[in-house]
């Protein structure tokens, strides 16, 4: 069967989530993964959404935090600093988030690229942490998903929005962080997951027609590889047609917010009508 890289990435990211768990998910393609997985082997896991909404059932896709489709059929709507303080006292198992750059030990930067500059004068200004940082924080475990590249990942990213393992070891333990941290890195090659002592990036899995030199071209450091490195299993029939019918004008699995015309939307919506995410 023939799939994107966008579709093998969401389907991924569904199959770290499992059944009955509480979801902190990003709009895009974490969303797309976490209904994909409502739809697949974990039909009772629950989505929050930024915006306040526990467990929505929308009658189709989700384009932004402050979209009405976010609290629509939801088992409860409230406010923002509620379900914040909730993922504080640990009732989020997993945290679905991405950035602009991650380095040797998971953490992420979605703030701004430095190049020769500082803070106060960056080569470019990032749209920031949003709820990212307190998703990194405090969920039960994060995945990050971000595609390979090596202007990507760095030995240390130039800004820490949202913590990964620091600097190794326990430091995350050490800096008032007793849970969570990334469970896993979802790219378009490869999945990456991390040392449990050293807390460093591990290749553990390779995308199918990628070889290992393909991944280690992208990493500017000593890559550290699993003893039981695997091929990631290509997506299902089944996970395919879920993906397409979640997303019927491909605005997440094509191109992204950028090509949304008016009349997608619109057909987006009469599409709706056939069936309810």
């Amino acid at each position: 069967m023939e799939y994107t890289l966008s579709e093998l990435m969401i389907v991924a990211s569904a199959r770290e989530i499992q059944d009955g768990e509480v979801i902190f998910a990003g709009v895009g393609n974490p969303l797309l993964g976490a209904l994909l997985a409502q739809k697949t082997h974990a039909p009772s896991a629950m989505i929050a959404t930024e915006g306040g909404a526990l467990g929505p059932r929308p009658k189709r896709l989700i384009l932004g935090i402050g979209d009405s489709a976010c609290s629509e059929n939801a088992m409860t709507v409230m406010p923002l600093w509620r379900l914040f303080a909730d993922q504080q006292n640990g009732f989020v198992d997993v945290g679905m988030v991405g950035g602009a750059q991650v380095d040797r030990y998971g953490n992420l930067n979605s703030t701004a690229i430095f190049g020769d500059g500082n803070y106060f004068a960056p080569a470019s200004r990032l749209p920031g942490s949003g709820g990212a940082n307190d998703i990194a924080s405090c969920a039960g475990r994060t995945v990050i998903s971000i595609p390979l590249q090596r202007r990507r990942f760095l030995e240390r990213v130039d800004y820490i929005t949202s913590p990964g393992y620091l600097t190794g070891g326990d430091s995350r333990e050490r800096s008032g962080l007793p849970r969570g941290g990334p469970a896993a890195v979802i790219t378009d090659k490869c999945i990456f997951r991390f040392h449990p002592e050293t807390r460093e990036l591990m290749l553990d899995s390779i995308h199918p027609n990628v070889t290992v030199e393909d991944v280690k071209k992208e990493i500017p450091w000593e890559l550290l590889i699993s003893n039981d490195l695997k091929e990631t299993k290509a997506p299902t029939e089944k996970e395919l047609q879920i993906i397409h019918m979640l997303d019927p004008q491909g605005i997440f699995i094509g191109n992204g917010l950028k090509e949304l015309t008016f009349e997608k939307y619109i057909a987006m919506l009469e599409s709706s009508l056939d069936h309810a995410i």
